[in-house]
C-alpha cells in the first residue's frame, strides 16, 4: 500500500493547494529540469580543509584535528576529528560530525563518505531539511547519491523543538527506514506510523511524503463524511503529475446508501492554448435509480497566423438529469449551478475589427417549487465589432453588426416563445472635449434591427423593422480645494454632471424578447441612454439626469478617503416603450440615488447606497456594507440589503450578512504575531471563522457557515458546520473536519472545510500557503 501524504503543489506558487482544489500549473523548460551541477563542473570544484592542525602527505591524505572542516562546492562538512584520502576522494569523520549539503543538514557521530559520489554511511545521524523546515532521528543513513539516501530507524516531524528538556513533537512519523529523494524532493517511509500526541492516527506500510511543495504523482489524503442522502462516504483521490504543465486528479467516492462515483479532473497548459476538464460517473445511483453523470471542459486558445490572431473559447458544461446540483454537492461550481450554460466561441481579429462565431445554449435543472423560466438559446452568433483608434480630430466611433439565431429549448409549462433571426447593426460617433477642470461629450447613436420569426407576431406578421436614432450629451465640472477633517489635509472636490439624452418613439410591443431586460437602478445605468440591457428594446427616453459627486483625496498617496454621491432624472416627456407586466412612470422626477464610502484608514471600510421615492416618502431599496481588517486574519464583514414592495409598502426582502475571520486568543489580551499572510499568527492560536446570512423578512437563517481552526505551529485543526440552502424548501447540513499537518498531509471527515471557508467567508485567509521556496544561502554554513 503506498499513500501519498500530501495535495502536491506547484514549486513558487503563491496559493496553497487543498482538497478539492488542484495546485497551479507552471510551464518549465527542459533546462530547468536538469541538476544545478553538471557532472563536468562538479570535477573541477576544488576542496577546501581547516583546522587546529593538519598533517599528512600532499595528493596523499590529510588528517585535520580540532574544528576540522572540508567543503566543496555546497557541501560543507565539519567534525572533532577528520581524515580525508585524496586519490579515493574517501572521508572518515568523527566526533560531533556536522554536513551541510545545499541547505539540509545531518549531525552524527562517525562518517564514512565517498565525497564525489557522496556513497556512504553517517551513524547516529539527525537532519533538518530546508524546503519544509523537516526534521528528525535516526541510527544511520545511508548516502546512495547526492540525492539520495536511506534512513533507518528513522522519526520525521515539521514540529519546531524548544529548550525545554521533556519536548515531544506534537506528530511525528516513525518508520523502519525512509528512502530520501532530493532529486525528487520526496520521502518514502516503510513500516511507519503517523503519531498525533502519542496517539498512532495512521499505521501504513508504505507512505511517501514531500520535502518541497513540488507536485508528484500519488495518493492524496483520503476524505471520509457522513451524508443523508449518500450515507457513510469515502473518497480516495490520486494524483498524476503527468508533466510540468499537465496533471489528473482520479477520485473514487464510496456512498454506501448510493454506489460509487468515479470522478476525473485534467488540466494542461501550453504557451498557446489551455484548459481543464472535469468527469462525473455514477453507475445505477440508488437515490434515483438510474446512471448519473456530469462533464465540464474549459478550452482557451490564440494564435497568431498571417491573415490576424485566431481565438477558440469553449465552456461546455452538461448534466445527465436535474436533480444533479443538489445531489452532487462536491461537484465543481459551474455543475451546480441550476442554469448551465454551454458556449463556443471562435473569433478573428485583423487591425481594428474582430469577427466572432459563438453558440450559447442552456441547460436547466429545474426545481418544481420554484422553476426558472429557460432563456433563449444562440444557435448561432455572427458578430463584427470595428473600433478604430487614432481617428482624426478626437472623434471616437464604433460598430457593431450581429445576425443571431434564437431558440427556445424545453420551455416549461406556459412558457410562451417565438423562435426566430434577429440582426442588427449600431453604429455610434462621439467627440469628448476635455479639459483639467471640466468635459463635455456629444454622441450620436444609430440603431437598426430586422427580426424574421418562426410563429406570428402580436401584429399578425413574421417580419418586423425598427431604426432609432439616439443623441446624448455628457458634461461635468471638476472644482478642487484643499480643506481638512480630523487634522488631516485633503484635497477635495466637487464633481456636478449633467446628463442629456433623446430617442423618439418606435413601437416595439410586437418584437420578441430575447435577451432583453431592464437594467439594475444604479450609479452606472442612471447616466446612460437605454433603460434596457440588450436589443430588444431601445427606450423612448427624452430625459436630462443630473448628479454631483464630493471626493475627500489624500494628497499625498492619492488614495479617496470619503465620497458622496447624489443623482436623479427629470424625464422631459413619459415613456411609452414598456416591457410586458411594467407600468409606466407618471412622475416626471425618478427616484433620487444618494451614495457614500467612507475609507478613512486601510482597517475600516463603510460603502452604501440607498433609492429613495419621493412619492411613497421612503427609501424602496438600500445596500450598505461595512469592513473591519486591522491585519491577516482578522476581519469583519457586515452587510444589509432591502428592497420594498412598492404595491404593499411592506419589505420583499431584508437580509443582513455577516463575515469574519478572528483570533480567539484576542479576548483574553494574546495578541499573537504577525508573521504575515500565509504564515499565520504563532501557535497555540484560535480563530473563529464563519458566515452567516438571516432573512429578517422570512425570520431564519438562509446559510450558515461557522467553525474553528487551532493552529499549533506544526498543526492546524479545523471544524466547520455549514448550512446551505439548495431549494426554498431544502438544505444540506454538513460537518467538516480536518487535520493538518504542515508540511506533510491533511485528513478530512466530511469533505475538506478549507474549501467551504474560502468560497463563503469574504476575505478568509488560509493560515499556511505556499512561499517562495527558501534558498541555501538562508541556511549557509
Amino acid at each position: 500500500m503506498q499513500v501519498h501524504a500530501q495535495s502536491a503543489e506547484t514549486s513558487g506558487s503563491s496559493s496553497s493547494s487543498v482538497a478539492g482544489e488542484l495546485p497551479a500549473l507552471e510551464l518549465k523548460s527542459s533546462s530547468a529540469l536538469q541538476e544545478s551541477y553538471p557532472q563536468e563542473v562538479r570535477d573541477q570544484q576544488p576542496t577546501y580543509i581547516k583546522g587546529d592542525s593538519l598533517s599528512g602527505q600532499p595528493d596523499i591524505k590529510a588528517s585535520v584535528h580540532g574544528e576540522a572542516e572540508l567543503r566543496r562546492g555546497d557541501t560543507m562538512i565539519r567534525a572533532d576529528k577528520l581524515d580525508y584520502a585524496v586519490p579515493d576522494d574517501r572521508i572518515n569523520a568523527v566526533g560531533s560530525v556536522h554536513i551541510n549539503q545545499a541547505g539540509n543538514v545531518y549531525e552524527g557521530t562517525a562518517l564514512d563518505l565517498q565525497m564525489d559520489a557522496f556513497k556512504g554511511q553517517f551513524d547516529n545521524a539527525n537532519y533538518r531539511f530546508l524546503a519544509t523546515g523537516g526534521h528528525g532521528e535516526s541510527s544511520r543513513v545511508d548516502f546512495i547519491d547526492k540525492s539520495r539516501s536511506v534512513v533507518h530507524d528513522a522519526t520525521y516531524t515539521t514540529c519546531q523543538r524548544d529548550d525545554e528538556a521533556s519536548w515531544e513533537p506534537a506528530w511525528v512519523l516513525e518508520a523502519k527506514t525512509i528512502h530520501l529523494d532530493m532529486a525528487e524532493e520526496v520521502g518514502v517511509a516503510e513500516g511507519a506510523s503517523l503519531k498525533f500526541k502519542g496517539v498512532t492516527v495512521l499505521p501504513v506500510p508504505r507512505m511517501s511524503f514531500p520535502l518541497s511543495d513540488k507536485r508528484k504523482s500519488g495518493l492524496l489524503p483520503p476524505m471520509i463524511g457522513m451524508d443523508k442522502l449518500g450515507g457513510i462516504e469515502y473518497s480516495q483521490p490520486y494524483y498524476w503529475n503527468i508533466a510540468p504543465n499537465r496533471d489528473m486528479t482520479i477520485t473514487p467516492t464510496l456512498m454506501t446508501k448510493r454506489g460509487v462515483n468515479l470522478t476525473g479532473q485534467f488540466r494542461y497548459l501550453e504557451p498557446s492554448y489551455s484548459g481543464e476538464t472535469y468527469a462525473s460517473y455514477m453507475p445505477g445511483d440508488n437515490l434515483r435509480s438510474r446512471d448519473r453523470w456530469g462533464y465540464s471542459w474549459q478550452h482557451r486558445a490564440s494564435f497568431d497566423t498571417p491573415i490576424g490572431g485566431l481565438g477558440l473559447n469553449l465552456n461546455l458544461n452538461r448534466v445527465s438529469d436535474g436533480d444533479y446540483w443538489r445531489d452532487f454537492r462536491l461537484a465543481p461550481v459551474t455543475l451546480r449551478q441550476r442554469l448551465l450554460p454551454s458556449t463556443a466561441n471562435l473569433s478573428w481579429a485583423k487591425g481594428d475589427g474582430v469577427l466572432s462565431l459563438n453558440v450559447l445554449r442552456y441547460q436547466v435543472q429545474q426545481d418544481v417549487t420554484s422553476p426558472i423560466a429557460p432563456p433563449y438559446s444562440m444557435v448561432p452568433q455572427l458578430q463584427y465589432r470595428y473600433t478604430p483608434l487614432d481617428l482624426p480630430h478626437g472623434l471616437d466611433f464604433s460598430v457593431v453588426a450581429d445576425t443571431t439565431r434564437f431558440e427556445l429549448i424545453r420551455p416549461i409549462t406556459g412558457q410562451v416563445g417565438n423562435n426566430g433571426q434577429r440582426s442588427y447593426v449600431q453604429a455610434q460617433l462621439s467627440r469628448p472635449f476635455l479639459s483639467p477642470g471640466a468635459f463635455i461629450t456629444p454622441k450620436l447613436m444609430l440603431h437598426t434591427a430586422m427580426y424574421q420569426t418562426d410563429q406570428l407576431m402580436s401584429n399578425g406578421s413574421k417580419s418586423a423593422n425598427r431604426t432609432l436614432p439616439t443623441f446624448s450629451l455628457d458634461s461635468g465640472l471638476i472644482f478642487e480645494r484643499d480643506t481638512s477633517w480630523f487634522g488631516k489635509n485633503l484635497l477635495q472636490t466637487f464633481e456636478p454632471r449633467a446628463f442629456y439624452t433623446y430617442t423618439p418613439y418606435r413601437d416595439q410591443s410586437m418584437l420578441p424578447l430575447y435577451d432583453t431586460g431592464r437594467s439594475d437602478f444604479n450609479f452606472a445605468s442612471i447616466f446612460s441612454e437605454n433603460d434596457y440591457v440588450g436589443q430588444d428594446r431601445i427606450a423612448d427616453n427624452h430625459l436630462v439626469t443630473l448628479g454631483a459627486t464630493s471626493r475627500f483625496i489624500d494628497p499625498e498617496s492619492g488614495a479617496e478617503k470619503l465620497k458622496f454621491a447624489v443623482a436623479q432624472r427629470v424625464r422631459l416627456s413619459d415613456q411609452r416603450v414598456l416591457l410586458p407586466g411594467e407600468v409606466a412612470a407618471t412622475s416626471k422626477l425618478s427616484d433620487i440615488l444618494l451614495g457614500a464610502a467612507f475609507n478613512w484608514t486601510d482597517k475600516w471600510s463603510l460603502e452604501g447606497t440607498t433609492q429613495y421615492n419621493k412619492d411613497l416618502n421612503r427609501t424602496v431599496r438600500t445596500t450598505a456594507t461595512a469592513r473591519y481588517s486591522p491585519g491577516n486574519y482578522r476581519t469583519f464583514n457586515i452587510g444589509y440589503r432591502t428592497q420594498l414592495d412598492t404595491v404593499t409598502k411592506k419589505p420583499s426582502s431584508e437580509l443582513v450578512d455577516v463575515g469574519w475571520q478572528w483570533p480567539i486568543n484576542d479576548l483574553w489580551g494574546d495578541k499573537g504575531k504577525d508573521l504575515g499572510a500565509g504564515r499565520g499568527q504563532g501557535g497555540g492560536r484560535w480563530y473563529a471563522v464563519g458566515r452567516l446570512n438571516y432573512s429578517i423578512k422570512d425570520n431564519k437563517l438562509v446559510d450558515t457557515v461557522v467553525g474553528f481552526e487551532y493552529d499549533g505551529c506544526c498543526w492546524i485543526g479545523r471544524v466547520v458546520l455549514e448550512r446551505l440552502q439548495s431549494s426554498v424548501i431544502q438544505s444540506n447540513l454538513r460537518l467538516l473536519f480536518q487535520m493538518e499537518f504542515v508540511g506533510f498531509s491533511r485528513l478530512s471527515f466530511g469533505a475538506d472545510p478549507t474549501s467551504s471557508l474560502k468560497q463563503n467567508v469574504p476575505r478568509y485567509q488560509y493560515l499556511r500557503e505556499a512561499v517562495t521556496p527558501p534558498s541555501r544561502f538562508t541556511n549557509y554554513d
